[in-house]
């Protein structure tokens, strides 16, 4: 017979009911962290890579019959691009209002431009989001890393994947696909989504998006899921004060997959917090990453989860792309956010937040999957950790995002110790080291070829400074304008 100690133990583990005052009050501060509410009425359908997601892109788009929305960071100039922007065309052609917007860095070296050309010759209006400027030194840092479709104002997907050949593999050289996670609605959040195509378009181009009014309002009713889009934009961390919130009410389990992992402390220690309060908190991340420095950045930071309890999964597969969470078995997202700062800081984002038992269950179960796949990272003695074997894969895809996230713990490391405000692990050691040589070889160009540091400064500070100049004199003289004309 149990005791009344364990009687009481057992209870409080199970998941308490919230009284009606405190959802209400979870809802308010939910809704205000992430700057989105919640919108029910909708149907949802986990895709799992691009077997399951490209064949409904290209289905919904074959639908169209007013309007196509098409958000990616990378559309590439390879079969799968052609395919996508040749069903593209034959809408335009159609008369349905085709709008597509890429990213000028993601677009780099992958003939993006070429490739949506003959959309523009079909009537379909294409925008590339923040190409450099002058006066703008670091604007590039901004990216626009959305991945999402909206068709007729009633059908959307908000995924993980860009649109390149690397998704699908190479079966017949023994190359598995990408592993990535999308997300399918139909119901009324699909405007939420189409509102956050035009948030970009408006940013990458200056003008509203314009779209032909629907024949017929979409069904209001489509489902029982409450969804919540979550648009990103530039500083506004809104998905970074809702991770972090999901971090700190997690009571059960709280399971990541992401692909450029570079945590900064206040997440990391939203994670160990969770860890010591006995939630089963689980992060998987890509064994071999598409740039293979970012593996030895990101390995960087585990020894601090793995002291926690937290459990750390590296991908067996070629590349781990996708970005999810799911909690409690009632909460999940889905969607183009990483955990880390230029994911959540600098970028254009768009995930969704799905409050369903329905779904997170899903989500569960195709995590679990996604672990028979993954070799699991241990603290071995000597609290060494013990990596998986490399996978060896080449190739690119958000390069702003990442080079941001290495940055980050490239600084952290070296900031780490110089302070010596925390042990610095074995897994850093080697980072160091590269640091180190890294300012060795700076120390002797200042040494003996001092142009060739002073030089590149010397242009970066006049390039600032002519920037700044010329922002100055446009708000002091567009503010005297305004004052004038009111």
């Amino acid at each position: 017979m149990a005791t009344t100690a364990e009687n009481d133990s057992r209870d409080s583990m199970r998941p308490r009911r919230s009284s009606p005052e405190l959802r209400l009050l979870a809802e308010q501060v939910f809704a205000r962290a992430a700057g989105a509410f919640p919108v029910g009425g909708n149907a949802v359908r986990i895709l799992r890579d691009a077997g399951e997601n490209y064949p409904a892109w290209l289905e919904a788009i074959a639908g169209a019959r007013r309007s196509i929305l098409f958000e990616n960071y990378i559309i590439a100039g390879d079969a799968t691009g052609r395919e996508f922007v040749s069903a593209l065309c034959e809408r335009a052609r159609a008369g349905v209002a085709v709008r597509v917007i890429y990213d000028w860095m993601g677009a780099l070296g992958v003939g993006t431009r070429r490739l949506l050309q003959p959309l523009v010759e079909a009537g379909g209006e294409v925008r590339c989001f923040n190409t450099p400027r002058l006066d703008s030194p670091f604007g590039w840092l901004t990216r626009d890393h959305r991945k999402m479709v909206a068709v007729d104002g009633g059908l959307g997907y908000v995924t993980g994947l860009c649109v390149s050949d690397k998704w699908l593999g190479d079966p017949a050289r023994g190359i598995a696909p990408w592993r990535d996670t999308g997300i399918e609605i139909r119901g009324p959040a699909v405007a939420d989504i189409e509102r956050a195509f035009g948030q970009t378009w408006a940013a990458a181009s200056g003008s509203d998006l314009d779209l032909p009014e629907p024949e017929s309002v979409p069904a209001a009713h489509s489902g029982d899921v409450m969804v919540r889009v979550l648009a990103s934009q530039p500083s506004t961390a809104g998905l970074y004060r809702l991770d972090q919130m999901i971090a700190a009410m997690a009571r059960d389990t709280l399971w990541l997959t992401d692909a450029y992992f570079v945590g900064v402390s206040p997440y990391v220690q939203a994670l160990r917090a969770a860890a010591h309060d006995g939630v089963d908190v689980r992060l998987l991340v890509p064994g071999s990453s598409d740039v293979p420095m970012l593996g030895q950045l990101s390995r960087a930071g585990y020894r601090p989860l793995l002291e926690a309890g937290i459990r750390v999964f590296e991908w067996n597969g070629p590349m781990l792309h996708a970005k999810t969470a799911v909690a409690d078995g009632r909460w999940a997202r889905v969607g183009s956010t990483n955990l880390n700062i230029a994911s959540w800081i600098s970028n254009y984002e768009l995930d969704v937040a799905i409050e369903d038992a329905g779904c997170a269950r899903c989500m569960q179960a195709m995590y679990e999957e996604d672990l028979a796949n993954a070799t699991e990272i241990v603290l071995a003695e000597g609290h060494r950790v013990q990596p998986a074997a490399r996978v060896r894969h080449r190739g690119a895809g958000g390069r702003a995002a990442r080079a941001a996230a290495g940055a980050l713990r490239l600084g952290n490391t070296v900031g780490a110790a110089i302070s010596n405000r925390r042990t610095l692990g074995a897994a850093e050691s080697g980072l160091m080291t590269s640091i180190a040589l890294g300012f060795i070889v700076l120390a002797l160009l200042a040494l003996f070829a001092p142009l060739a540091v002073t030089v590149p400064l010397a242009v970066l500070a006049l390039w600032i400074a002519v920037t700044l100049l010329v922002r100055a004199w446009r708000a002091r003289h567009g503010g005297s304008r305004d004052q004038e004309s009111g």
